[in-house]
């Protein structure tokens, strides 16, 4: 190592090659000039200060690095893209896939907004795609990735700013502002932005705990996500003659398609199942009686996600309930309307080898565009036009708001809909608030009784 004490030192100044604010700090050690660029003024203030204690110590410096002793002995620190990949690789087991799919999306939105302004940088779509196919993944499911790809991540395992770095207030805003947007840069609808804030504070919680950071960055920052509705669109809710009209014209949809379908879109209104519970209905859940009402006893669903995320590297994993113990279950009893469609169903298709009574001729479950594809010719079908372009029944989830509203209407009590749409009796109150009729009505009624007293 050749070490010199003839040290130089010059100013702070802007670097005016970058499009974002960075400063460089430059200096000689030997007569050989150095420089390095940081992304805040008060970054590089602090890397000079070191820089001139280190001189007035009479440290030596290396003249191939540039730095003193005291510097160069360091641990080089860890850069948010090594801890987010760390993290991912931490959370993988304990997860569902769709949870990781949420962390890798946020973290596709971050690593790349919390870089150095290095030359030679990759598309922003090869950056993501490395991300996603590649570095987020578990050591054992990396394939190998494309060349652009491998320059890409080369090129963020170089640029990806230190994890300390994120102690500036100035780094976290361009995070945040990085979540706020959606790829093609345009504005992030609220619950995405959301979702993407709640991993990043997760995050950076969870590097507070391993003591990488003192404290927690994003509580030092003023900045409210957008506000997201919480409770459905009455304007989606069907009525029980409209929901009638449309399953029957999901028979009608393609050649065998939407008969297939046509049970599995009537477990979602006459019971509330969410899709993947009833994607992972089987005949040993269901007391079919040949009168009278019946019961739909619910053990697992299987939730859809892109194979990468899942365990069996199948798209859809069996899983517990949502919001549940792994082994709970849940008991709703279903009408005769429902146990006829049910037993119809189970005499013309059968049921697959495990009991599951939805699949395809592979066997497999029904993917989210193949019942969606079925269920908007089926609104065409059955709803006029003006119906039709409008938000009722825009989704095949609105089934399971149309169950759930319907049973609050007809006077159920709130703690047996819960019970029977896996919901807690707060959260179903919140979420389903706009769809209880006759409340405007009552309320007046009593305000008025009041006024004439």
């Amino acid at each position: 190592m050749n070490i010199s004490y003839d040290v130089k030192l010059w100013d702070i100044r802007r670097n005016p090659s970058s499009k974002t604010p960075s400063y460089m700090v430059r200096w000689k050690v030997g007569g050989k000039e150095k420089s390095k660029t940081l992304r805040t003024k008060a970054l590089a203030e602090n890397f000079l200060s070191d820089l001139r204690q280190a001189a007035k110590n009479g440290e030596p410096f290396d003249i191939a690095t540039g730095l003193p002793m005291s510097l160069q002995a360091a641990a080089p620190r860890k850069t948010f893209l090594a801890f987010a990949q760390q993290y991912m690789e931490a959370r993988w087991l304990h997860t569902a896939a769709r949870t990781r799919e949420t962390m890798t999306y946020a973290l596709m939105s971050l690593v790349p907004a919390l870089v150095k302004d290095l030359p030679g940088k990759p598309d922003d779509e090869d950056l993501r795609a490395v991300l996603r196919n590649h570095a987020f993944l578990p050591a054992k499911r990396r394939g190998q990735p494309p060349a652009e790809q491998v320059t890409a991540l080369r090129w963020l395992e170089s640029a990806s700013l230190p994890l300390v770095d994120l102690q500036e207030p100035s780094v976290v805003r361009a995070a945040l502002d990085a979540i706020a947007l959606r790829f093609d840069g345009k504005p992030a609808a609220a619950n995405a932005v959301r979702r993407k804030r709640g991993v990043f504070h997760h995050m950076m919680e969870t590097a507070v705990e391993l003591k990488e950071l003192p404290s927690n960055p994003l509580k030092l920052i003023k900045w409210k996500p957008p506000k997201a509705a919480s409770s459905v669109d009455p304007r989606t809710v069907v009525n029980p003659v409209q929901a009638r009209e449309l399953l029957v014209a999901v028979s009608y949809v393609g050649r065998t398609r939407g008969r297939h379908l046509a049970a599995l879109f009537a477990c979602m209104y006459y019971a509330a199942l969410r899709p993947e519970e009833a994607a992972g209905l089987r005949r040993q859940n269901c007391d079919l009686p040949a009168k009278g009402w019946g019961m739909i006893i619910l053990e697992r669903a299987r939730p859809q996600a892109n194979k990468r995320w899942t365990d069996s590297g199948e798209t859809h994993d069996s899983r517990g309930l949502k919001h549940r113990a792994s082994d709970d279950t849940r008991e709703i009893p279903i009408p005769p309307r429902l146990v006829e469609i049910l037993r119809r169903h189970i005499e013309k298709y059968g049921v697959a080898d495990d009991g599951r009574l939805f699949r395809t001729s592979k066997g497999k479950p029904f993917s989210a565009s193949a019942y969606s594809g079925v269920w908007q010719i089926a609104r065409e079908l059955a709803l006029t036009p003006e119906q039709a372009a409008s938000p009722l029944a825009a989704r095949p989830y609105d089934l399971r708001h149309a169950a759930v509203s319907l049973w609050l209407n007809a006077g159920v009590p709130p703690t047996e809909v819960a019970q029977r749409a896996g919901h807690g009796v707060d959260v179903l109150l919140r979420v389903y608030a706009k769809c209880i009729d006759g409340q405007r009505s009552r309320a007046n009624w009593q305000i008025s009784s009041a006024l004439d007293d």
